[in-house]
């Protein structure tokens, strides 16, 4: 019953958008027409006829207008629209057009929607493997050796089989800054964590990790977490500093916590039948569209943060605490068991991948201090 109702649900959603989808006048049909008898129905005429239709896709993202994800769909759209001379549309639904997270993957998996963020927050509950994004201190301090590791070939391909099996196509890994703890005291050792009620996503990976503090890990979705905070039903909550003040969470918190410990990552998705089905050229405009996109999102989701964070500076009175390199020990120490929890539901194939972006980070580490 629940299959029939989402997929009655989904079925409407793809029906609002069939007036999206429509183009080509009765104009631009007699114009075909007469250029066909012109050149008489060749295959270069046919090509010329197919490039000259305007295509839409539509792009869900699980952020609000204004966002990290909501100027990567920007550019993106920019990108694209500019390499296809317009033939193709890029339509963006922010947070809550559609639905939530988990709502937006299974409209990318029914073909109801083209292109959609998808966060391993919520990805993991399918795909185990992508709850390597959601360890604490996997990944360098340095985000250039972040940038290299996550963006390189190698790392794609580890998940994107697991990603196929899901009937979704891989086609970005994208960071959004650094994880960032408010709570209604400052968080400087895992004991400050004892029976704190700290809001998660649904990871069972992540939750894990609060739970190896001594936190309470309570899920709660998105939307519900301002109102939680305000009512004590939660003590903290845990986003870049970005989402921080864009959801004014800081206002109902009174200490931020920096520790550095992860980062928010985000993976960029499109259905795979609708993927492989694209015209070359289509499918060209698209992947040279993400790779483009690859500088420009780790410079902009640090400008987002950092203005951000000068903002709830000059707006707030929260007391802000950045962990010193001894304080962030002890908070990867006890954090190294969840890796074997982790170990556990991903199987052999999560350990791989473990160990070879550990492994990455590492020798790019030693690159980047050598120089090279």
């Amino acid at each position: 019953m629940r299959t029939l109702i989402r997929w009655l649900g989904s079925l409407t959603i793809l029906m609002s958008f069939i007036l999206v989808g429509c183009s080509d006048s009765g104009d631009d049909s007699a114009n075909k027409e007469a250029n066909t008898q012109q050149e008489s129905s060749s295959s270069s005429s046919d090509s010329a006829a197919k490039s000259s239709d305007t295509v839409t896709w539509r792009f869900a993202l699980e952020e609000i207008e204004g966002s990290v994800q909501d100027a990567y769909a920007k550019e993106f759209k920019k990108e694209v629209e500019k390499a296809s001379d317009g033939s193709i549309k890029i339509d963006i639904y922010p947070y809550g057009s559609l639905g939530t997270s988990s709502q937006l993957t299974e409209l990318v998996q029914q073909g109801a929607v083209e292109l959609a963020f998808a966060s391993p927050g919520h990805l993991a509950s399918v795909i185990p493997e992508v709850g390597v994004f959601t360890l604490h201190f996997v990944l360098s301090d340095d985000n250039d050796v972040n940038k290299e590791v996550l963006s390189s070939d190698k790392v794609h391909d580890l998940f994107a089989d697991r990603y196929n099996a899901q009937g979704l196509e891989l086609l970005s890994i994208v960071p959004e800054g650094w994880m960032t703890w408010t709570g209604t005291k400052a968080l400087k050792t895992p004991a400050d964590f004892e029976d704190f009620k700290m809001r998660t996503m649904t990871s069972p990976i992540l939750t894990e990790s609060y739970k190896a503090y001594g936190a309470n890990p309570t899920p709660m979705p998105y939307s519900e977490v301002y109102s939680g905070l305000q009512l004590k039903q939660i003590d903290g909550q845990v986003n870049p500093i970005f989402a921080i003040e864009e959801m004014s969470f800081y206002e109902v918190q009174d200490v931020m916590t920096i520790a550095h410990h992860a980062q928010f990552i985000a993976t960029v998705i499109a259905g795979k039948d609708w993927y492989d089905g694209l015209p070359d050229d289509q499918r060209k405009i698209l992947d040279d569209a993400r790779d483009n996109l690859v500088d420009y999102i780790y410079k902009k989701q640090e400008e987002f943060n950092q203005k951000r964070l000068d903002k709830i500076k000059e707006s707030s009175d929260i007391k802000i605490v950045t962990l010193t390199d001894e304080e962030r020990e002890a908070f990867r120490k006890a954090s190294m068991p969840v890796r074997d929890i982790y170990i556990k539901e991903a199987g052999d194939r999560g350990k791989k991948i473990l160990d070879t972006i550990t492994s990455m980070v590492k020798e790019k580490e030693g690159q980047m201090e050598q120089g090279e």
